[in-house]
């Protein structure tokens, strides 16, 4: 017996890393999966291949579960409500979404070209947008579903050199909190997760000094993908429908609860502010509660549990 017996999963990016062990542990906890893949590269350049997601559909089955394959894109939204379909004809229906799929465009603002901007946001941003549209009308239809997806400390936090990479997490930081909202009233429910795991997306970034390899290789040897399919699974059972528009984070077997955007701290001037007012009370008086320009590394100093 598993937390997802009887259910049926749509996972994306499930041919490698967190989408690839999330697949897996969907079959084992008793999940019918739908593995979706493009199969191409970190940038997205190129066409893909159908190979990455047959072969861990293949793996669940040789198992003993139940996974069909799928190589189309999330950035498009006809291709989303296709694998929707796929998911009904193959297997009757979709109760839940896992939506890990991404690529990395990174560099820095004054060298990023529009289609690094572009492509990462169409991927990512967009990529969520179609996951929820393309299964909404069924969910409410049904009054049940899931959606699961990846946020990124790169948004939360922030990293240098990945703008278009943080704009899309944190857009889908609002997409999952207003998809929980109007979802709630029939029991359709969307959490983010932001993952800590050595993948070939975190493979990919430059290592440029002792620190930034220091970094790299306690992600290499303590935060695995696996660790972060395991709250993936949970958020889409029965056993997690009263947690909603969460925002989650894996480090290991750490699992951390972020906060959300609330007033910290207000100033009123009775008469009206004006530019000089401000510059003279309001900023100095806030000032010990403004936010650092910390990166994750920072938030985050400490070796991984």
């Amino acid at each position: 017996m598993g937390v997802l017996d009887g259910k049926v999963v749509l996972i994306t990016g499930g041919g490698n890393g967190i989408g690839k062990e999330t697949a897996l542990l969907l079959a084992r906890e008793g999940a019918k999966v739908v593995v979706n893949d493009l199969g191409g590269g970190l940038t997205g350049g190129d066409e893909g291949s159908t190979g990455p997601a047959e072969a861990v559909a293949q793996q669940i089955r040789a198992a003993g579960g139940e996974a069909v394959s799928n190589s189309e894109s999330v950035a498009s939204l006809g291709a989303v409500q296709r694998m929707v379909e796929q998911a009904k004809d193959q297997f009757g229906g979709l109760n839940a979404i896992v939506n890990p799929a991404g690529i990395l465009r990174d560099t820095m603002l004054h060298k990023m070209t529009e289609e690094d901007w572009d492509r990462v946001i169409e991927v990512h941003l967009r990529g969520s947008w179609n996951v929820v549209r393309a299964s909404i009308e069924l969910f409410r239809e049904q009054k049940d579903g899931a959606y699961v997806l990846f946020t990124s400390t790169s948004g939360l936090i922030g990293n240098i050199g990945q703008a278009n990479y943080a704009a899309a997490k944190m857009g889908i930081v609002g997409l999952s909190r207003i998809a929980a909202m109007e979802g709630a009233r029939n029991n359709i429910r969307s959490n983010v997760v932001a993952p800590f795991a050595w993948t070939r997306m975190i493979e990919s970034i430059p290592v440029k000094d002792e620190a930034s390899a220091k970094r790299v290789a306690r992600m290499r040897d303590s935060m695995r993908a696996d660790q972060v399919a395991q709250l993936a699974v949970a958020l889409c059972s029965d056993g997690a429908k009263a947690c909603s528009s969460q925002i989650f984070g894996v480090r290991g077997n750490e699992i951390v609860l972020f906060d959300q955007p609330r007033p910290v701290r207000s100033m009123a001037d009775l008469s009206g502010w004006n530019p000089q007012k401000i510059l003279d009370t309001c900023l100095p008086a806030m000032a010990s509660d403004f936010f650092k320009l910390d990166a994750t590394a920072d938030v985050f100093p400490y070796d991984p549990v």
